[in-house]
C-alpha cells in the first residue's frame, strides 16, 4: 500500500487513465472516420455515374444537333441548286420581261396625263366584272337561266366603261 500513496504512482495512474481515453477517442474517431471515409468514395463513385451519364447525354444531343446540321447544310445546297435551275427553265426569262413589262405599263399610267383615269377605271370595271362572274348572284343567275339572257347584261357593262371615257381599249 506504499506504493499507492506515493505520487509517481498516482501520476502513472492518472496517466496511464488519460492514454487510455485518448486512445479509445482515437480509435472512435478512426472508425468514424472511415465510416466517413466509406460514405465519401461512395457519394464520390455515384457523382462519377452521374456525370458519365450527363457527359453521354450531352454527346448524343451534340452528335444529333451536327447530324441536323449538316443534313440542314446538305437540303440548304440542294434548294440553292434547285433554285438556279428553275431559273434557268423555258419560260422564265419570259416571265421576268413580263413583269418587268408591268412594272413600266404602271409606271406610264403614273405619268400618262389622260390615259391613267381611263385605265384605271377601265381596270377596276373588268376586276369587278370578273369577280360577279365568279362568284355570288350572277354566277347563281347564269346557272338557273339560260347565258343569251345573261350575257347581254355583262356585254352592256363592258361596252358601256369604254364609251364613258370616248376610248376603246385592247387586252
Amino acid at each position: 500500500m506504499l506504493i499507492i500513496s506515493e505520487p509517481f504512482t498516482w501520476g502513472l495512474v492518472v496517466g496511464l487513465f488519460l492514454l487510455v481515453m485518448v486512445w479509445r477517442l482515437m480509435r472512435k474517431d478512426i472508425s468514424m472516420l472511415r465510416s466517413e471515409k466509406k460514405r465519401l468514395q461512395e457519394e464520390n463513385k455515384e457523382l462519377q455515374g452521374h456525370l458519365n451519364t450527363q457527359l453521354k447525354i450531352n454527346a448524343k444531343g451534340n452528335d444529333q444537333l451536327e447530324a441536323d446540321l449538316i443534313e440542314l447544310r446538305e437540303q440548304n445546297e440542294n434548294l440553292r441548286s434547285n433554285l438556279n435551275v428553275a431559273k434557268q427553265k423555258p419560260g422564265r426569262a419570259e416571265l421576268r420581261h413580263l413583269q418587268m413589262m408591268e412594272n413600266a405599263v404602271s409606271v406610264m399610267r403614273e405619268q400618262a396625263p389622260g390615259f391613267a383615269p381611263a385605265w384605271e377605271k377601265a381596270m377596276r370595271d373588268a376586276e369587278a366584272a370578273e369577280l360577279a362572274a365568279e362568284g355570288g348572284l350572277k354566277k347563281l343567275i347564269r346557272k338557273v337561266l339560260p347565258t343569251s339572257k345573261s350575257a347581254p347584261a355583262i356585254s352592256t357593262q363592258e361596252q358601256a366603261t369604254p364609251a364613258e371615257d370616248g376610248r376603246q381599249t385592247e387586252d
